[in-house]
């Protein structure tokens, strides 16, 4: 058959341990077959993320910027064993959040619904999407270890060099501090995103913070929310049949555990980051969940929720067999593709994409899948296949679509 052709690139920022590994058997089995692939390469590994002082992590987000869309393997964010294991230079900061700053969009992730995978939760039925803010908090943070007794203040100095401080704590002893901070701008952006994309998948939007204990800091991202929804939304949302709902963090918690799903839970960043974790863990997998960034702008960057999978990759250093969950790296490519094509208007490559992903949920339906799956389907008999025959089972089911 002949491939389909890409008229415009897609940013790839390939990455680290066993996702790489999966990344090229993807665009070998699934990809390179049947689309003429068309990507400007960006080597997110962290050996050349060091090698090139991470610039190499801004040029692939400004990438983004020039052409849409981007697909991005899992990557490591280094901690003090990496720092050895890789001889770093330093500990450079995580490519999500360099990236997701730059971009200031938002993250939406939702679980992968497959027969045969049923949730932890008994009671939920629908999927749960969790809308990430991508900018600020602990994730663009400065730290800092405090040696003995002294004070510790918040200062901030206007452009006019007038000094406004407020105490954080008179240390008796050793400690650390942390400083955060956020942007009213990327947060009214937050808002506005997941705003509207409850109107257009039309879903209820809850949103929950802390304010009750944070009374500035968070409470400014609950004042910002209540007003762009009255002002812009509310009709909007009454015309839709949709509800927006704001609760604090932890009664969310309890809500989202007896609930049935089917509603957007939009959260701060540490927050999403988390709960995104433990909604995709109870749904089935930390690999069954799709993960998209989307700018203000009109950026789209796609990815694995995940993290490298770094036990099997060292298994796989041995040469010992794996059988690693591919699932949401193979969504994140058929999300960027698809995204390339609605904005190309390129209807093959979007039917293309929607068969990667019909072909996958195929192929796990069927009984066929990797041993993460198997421990936990209510199919009988599964057979549980390793990282590379998971993929090519993939491609018998493709085939039959394409």
């Amino acid at each position: 058959m002949e491939k389909i052709k890409m008229t415009t690139p897609l940013v790839e920022m390939d990455g680290d341990e066993m996702t790489r590994i999966l990344w090229k058997m993807i665009k070998d089995e699934l990809i390179c077959p049947y689309v003429e692939l068309n990507t400007e390469y960006y080597d997110l590994g962290l050996e050349n993320r060091n090698a090139t002082d991470d610039k190499v992590t801004f040029e692939s987000a400004e990438a983004t910027k020039k052409y849409g869309v981007a697909v991005k393997c899992a990557t490591i964010t280094p901690n003090a064993a990496r720092m050895t294991e890789y001889n770093l230079k330093e500990m450079w900061k995580s490519p999500n959040g360099t990236i997701r700053a730059i971009l200031d969009g938002t993250v939406f992730r939702a679980p992968i619904i497959v027969k045969g995978i049923e949730p932890c939760v008994r009671n939920w039925k629908k999927p749960i999407t969790l809308a990430r803010h991508a900018y600020g908090d602990v994730y663009k943070a400065t730290e800092m270890k405090v040696s003995g007794k002294g004070k510790a203040e918040i200062v901030f100095t206007d452009e006019n060099g007038n000094e406004t401080r407020e105490l954080i704590h008179e240390f008796k002893g050793p400690g650390v501090l942390q400083g955060q901070h956020n942007l009213e701008g990327s947060i009214e952006s937050f808002a506005k995103s997941c705003f509207e994309y409850a109107l257009s998948t039309k879903q209820d939007l809850w949103f929950a913070t802390k304010d009750t204990i944070s009374k500035k800091y968070d409470h400014t991202f609950k004042d910002i929310f209540n007003e762009i929804f009255e002002n812009e939304y509310k009709d909007k949302f009454e015309a839709a049949g949709i509800t927006y709902f704001y609760t604090l963090i932890d009664d969310a918690v309890a809500r989202v555990m007896k609930s049935e799903g089917g509603y957007i839970w939009a959260c701060k960043n540490y927050d999403g980051d988390v709960m995104s974790d433990m909604v995709s863990s109870a749904f089935g997998s930390l690999a069954m969940m799709t993960s998209v960034l989307v700018s203000p702008q009109g950026y789209y960057e796609y990815e694995a929720a995940h993290g490298t999978v770094q036990r099997h990759y060292y298994k796989h250093l041995k040469g010992e067999e794996t059988s690693t969950n591919s699932v949401a790296t193979i969504f994140a490519w058929s999300g960027a593709l698809r995204k390339r094509g609605e904005l190309d208007s390129n209807e093959a490559l979007v039917k293309y994409a929607d068969n990667l992903e019909k072909a996958t949920i195929a192929t796990i339906e069927s009984g066929k899948m990797t041993k993460d799956l198997a421990l936990i389907t209510s199919i009988d008999n599964p057979t549980v296949l390793n990282s590379e025959g998971f993929i090519k089972a993939i491609r018998e089911e493709l085939d039959k679509l394409n």
